[in-house]
C-alpha cells in the first residue's frame, strides 16, 4: 500500500465510523411523544467538580450500541492533572459470570457551563456531549443527557436506588422532554435480568 493509499484510507475509515456511531445511535429511535421534545435540555446551575468524581452505578439509560446487554455496568471518573478527567466504563456482557471489560474515555469540560457540560472522547476525533442535567444537593443521584434527546442515562453512588426516587428522576427527565418510556433499569443483580422494565 503506497503512502498516498494510506493517507486517504485513514480519513475514509474515521468518517465511516462516525458516521456508523451516528447512525446506530438514532436508527432504531422512534418520533419523541412528548410535548417539550424540541426544548433545547436545560443543564444543572453548577457542578462541584471534586464531587461529581468517583463511582456512578449505572441505574437506567436509554439502550444504544455502546451499551446494550451490559449488567452491572458502573462508571468511575477521576481528575487528571492537567483538569481533564478520566472516564471509565465498567461492565459485563449479558451475564455476571462474564468477564468485567473496561472502557476509557477522555473527558473535558466546557468553559463556561459550570462544569455541567463535558465533552467524551472515546477516540480521536470522535467526541460526545456529555450534559449533567440534574445533581442531587449529597451528590447521590445525577442524570446526564444528550442534545437530541436520543441517549440518557440515570445514574446513582449505589448500585440501586428505591421506586420512589426513580419515579422522581423520570419525572425531571420527562420535564426536559425525553420520551421516558425508552429508559431501560440496567441489571445490577444476577435476578434482574430478563424482568421487566430492565434491559
Amino acid at each position: 500500500m503506497t503512502s498516498m493509499t494510506k493517507t486517504t484510507l485513514v480519513p475514509a475509515l474515521l468518517a465511516t465510523l462516525l458516521f456508523t456511531a451516528g447512525s446506530l445511535g438514532c436508527a432504531s429511535a422512534p418520533p419523541n411523544p412528548n410535548p417539550r421534545a424540541a426544548v433545547p435540555l436545560a443543564l444543572a446551575p453548577s457542578v462541584d467538580l471534586p464531587r461529581f468524581m468517583g463511582r456512578w452505578y449505572v441505574i437506567a439509560n436509554i439502550p444504544y450500541f455502546g451499551e446494550r446487554g451490559y449488567v452491572g455496568s458502573y462508571v468511575e471518573y477521576a481528575l487528571r492533572p492537567d483538569g481533564d478527567i478520566d472516564d471509565y466504563f465498567f461492565g459485563h456482557q449479558k451475564s455476571f459470570d462474564a468477564p468485567l471489560e473496561k472502557k476509557t474515555l477522555k473527558d473535558w469540560v466546557i468553559p463556561g457551563t459550570n462544569n455541567a457540560q463535558w465533552k467524551a472522547r472515546p477516540f480521536w476525533p470522535l467526541a460526545f456531549d456529555f450534559l449533567i442535567l440534574d445533581v442531587d444537593a449529597d451528590y447521590q443521584t445525577t442524570l446526564i443527557g444528550y442534545p437530541d434527546k436520543q441517549w440518557g442515562w440515570i445514574f446513582a453512588r449505589k448500585p440501586e436506588i428505591d421506586e420512589a426516587t426513580y419515579a422522581k428522576l423520570l419525572a425531571k427527565l420527562d420535564a426536559q422532554g425525553y420520551d421516558i418510556s425508552r429508559f431501560r433499569k440496567v441489571p445490577q443483580r444476577a435476578e434482574q435480568i430478563g424482568q421487566p422494565g430492565f434491559q
